[in-house]
């Protein structure tokens, strides 16, 4: 049940400090405000408990036709709204969010709004046009100015660094590299989330929410000063079949502008989270708020779970009477295992339609798709079809009617690795036709989540993050900080496809990288813990079914964890160090911590748990598991009287829990 109530207030241009200029909207604590000054040029500054964390800021927007938003623009009216609504989350950290905020709508004699809004955990703002004609937008200006040198986690793109542009053709992924604002690295620009320190111990996060069909924001420092700005990917004019086995849209060409847009657009928000403690940015819900609402009437058939992954684990089977590889046997025994582990699906990942064809409709010879599907339904696990986004977007429609008509629940949609405007609606697009034919979609090869998994939820996961798949290749990565920093940061902005599970696990010094027989850095009890410590509706269990028959404690704890939560409360934590927090489905409670490269003792308080007397289910790091990192404990405990609960995690650990009353 949705509560809203919106009071506005409609008056003349108002005085607020010295200047005529200047207008304040104040968050419902009081302890956040923004102040918009409307000048020459507008900018924009955010301040907490009296600390600025934004400094004035220009903003605006250049039309094709040389009319610019935010230049000279003469205000018409200025109406406040307070906006307070509960919003219902099915598939989400939380069944419901409190929306709760006050908003500032400056309306132009130009034939444009700015709309802001302050929460009192962060500010946002967007353009709005008013115009009744398509227009053409040339360039947007979007700045963030920290004042003073700052330092920052910044995700640089990591692919085609010979210009600016050519960086836009990338896998938003990369780990985060912990630097000064001035010394950024001109020549590179940075995909968002991003983390920016300020005074007083208090975190800023740039993102963007509710992008649904113009090009996603990249930042860059091109000054090497404390003003960041934002880059946008023109829109292509010239694209062409290539990449990855002939399944990309290369950009062989772009044009003059960045976006194409109708009359009376609304464009996305620029959101600035905001901290006074790391652990706060854990449970922020600022991207989920600011997305358009849910456009699926009912969302009952939309079933989230665990899936059974082949491709991270080579397709690698032991013991069995077969050759293993893209073929029935093979993904029958991944249907038995998950039948027998209560596991919701089964992914063929790359592999079953014939390579380099781009067409969803050749399956290969060893593979019987009907034949699969039929046993899969008799053994209660659904299938879920990778599919390269060239040959997707071929003909969505039929190719969703088509598997959908013949039992498939979905599609992980792989290599996108753009978000220029063509791009950004194609995931809009891909989410709406899907959920006519009631299909789910994790989005693989893509960048950040915006809000998308609020306005269609079968778009159920997204990558945007250098996930587990990197242990098969990248020798030189530090996985384990990467694993404690990502949380506060990438998944503020929503769900990760980050593909934990793995069996094979390495101390720091043991840890290689393998292709066909990966394993992970850190202990056991740290794979374990990412199941509820990242957020993932539909999250992989990576290793191979031979690999957890031979850990039945492990495989059967981690196949009942919940993909999606009724509550979320966050115990602990700290950038780059510690995680821990609790999250509830139905009556029960799971927590899951971890830690970085140094031993850990926490202290855990359980009082969110109220009266009454609780077990506790406990898989902890082995007294030897900082020499044999798969080493563990499994132990049931009673909930102390004071609710107080110390916790230990060996170096690279993890600590995992389930309470039941």
């Amino acid at each position: 049940m949705r509560k809203l109530v919106v009071v506005s207030l409609l008056c003349a241009f108002v005085i607020a400090g010295k200047s005529q200029n200047l207008i304040t909207l104040k968050s419902p604590d009081g302890q956040l405000e923004i102040t918009v000054n409307v000048d020459k040029k507008i900018s924009y500054s955010v301040s907490h408990q009296g600390d600025v964390l934004i400094y004035p800021s220009t903003i605006s927007m250049q039309l094709e036709d040389g009319r610019t938003f935010g230049i000279s623009s003469k205000v018409k009216t200025v109406k406040r709204n307070k906006i307070d609504q509960i919003i219902p989350s099915p598939v989400y950290k939380k069944s419901e969010i409190h929306d709760f905020c006050n908003e500032l709508v400056i309306s132009f004699k130009e034939n444009f709004d700015l709309v802001f809004r302050a929460y009192n955990e962060g500010a946002a703002y967007r353009f709005v046009a008013s115009q009744k004609k398509n227009f053409i937008v040339k360039s947007e200006e979007a700045s963030f100015n920290f004042g003073t040198d700052k330092n920052a986690y910044i995700s640089y793109i990591k692919q085609n660094l010979n210009s600016l542009e050519s960086q836009l053709f990338n896998s938003f992924e990369n780990t985060y590299t912990y630097t000064s604002l001035s010394n950024w690295d001109k020549k590179r620009l940075s995909f968002l989330p991003l983390l920016v320190e300020s005074g007083n111990g208090k975190k800023v996060v740039i993102s963007e929410a509710d992008l649904i069909n113009y090009p996603g924001m990249f930042l860059y420092n091109p000054g090497g000063s404390s003003n960041l700005e934002g880059y946008f990917a023109s829109y292509p004019k010239d694209i062409e079949q290539g990449g990855h086995n002939m399944l990309q849209g290369i950009v062989k060409q772009r044009e003059n502008y960045i976006a194409k847009c109708e009359a009376k657009t609304q464009f996305p928000w620029r959101v600035i989270v905001v901290s006074s403690k790391d652990k706060e940015l854990l449970d922020n819900d600022l991207v989920y708020k600011l997305a358009s609402p849910c456009r699926i009437e009912d969302v009952s058939w939309i079933k989230p779970g665990k899936v059974a992954w082949e491709w991270w684990n080579h397709w690698n089977l032991y013991g069995v009477d077969f050759k293993t590889g893209v073929n029935n046997q093979t993904y029958k025994y991944y249907i038995d295992f998950a039948s027998e582990n209560n596991i919701e699906y089964i992914i063929l990942d790359e592999g079953w339609s014939v390579s380099r064809q781009a067409d969803l409709f050749q399956v290969v010879p060893k593979i019987n798709l009907e034949e699969l599907i039929r046993y899969g339904n008799e053994k209660n696990v659904g299938l879920i079809l990778w599919a390269g986004y060239y040959a997707f977007n071929k003909d969505i429609e039929k190719i969703c009617k088509h598997y959908s008509e013949m039992g498939i629940k979905g599609f992980k949609v792989d290599f996108m690795d753009r978000d220029d405007q063509p791009m950004v609606e194609f995931h809009y697009k891909a989410a709406e036709i899907a959920s006519k034919y009631k299909l789910l979609l994790d989005f693989h090869g893509t960048y950040k989540p915006t809000g998308l998994q609020r306005t269609y939820p079968n778009a159920i996961n997204f990558e945007g993050v250098y996930g587990l798949e990197n242990m098969k290749w990248d020798k030189e990565v530090d996985q384990v900080i990467y694993e404690v920093t990502l949380p506060f940061i990438r998944m503020l902005a929503g769900p990760l496809d980050y593909t934990q599970g793995a069996m094979k696990n390495a101390t720091k010094s043991n840890y290689r990288a393998v292709n066909t027989e990966a394993m992970s850095q850190g202990t056991r009890c740290r794979q374990l813990a990412q199941y509820v410590v990242f957020e993932a509706p539909l999250n992989m269990l990576c290793d191979s079914p031979s690999n957890y028959e031979r850990e039945p404690e492990c495989t059967k704890f981690i196949a009942s964890i919940p993909t999606v939560w009724d509550e979320t409360v966050v115990l602990d934590g700290k950038i780059g160090e510690y995680i821990a927090i609790a999250r509830r489905k139905g009556k029960e409670w799971y927590i899951g911590a971890m830690t970085n490269w140094e031993q850990r003792f926490l202290d855990i308080d359980l009082s969110f748990l109220g009266e009454g007397e609780y077990n506790i289910e406990i898989f902890r790091d082995g007294v030897n598991a900082d020499k044999v990192a798969k080493d563990y404990k499994q132990e049931v405990i009673s909930v102390l009287k004071d609710r107080k609960l110390s916790i230990y995690m060996a170096s690279g650990g993890g600590w995992i829990a389930r309470i039941t009353q």
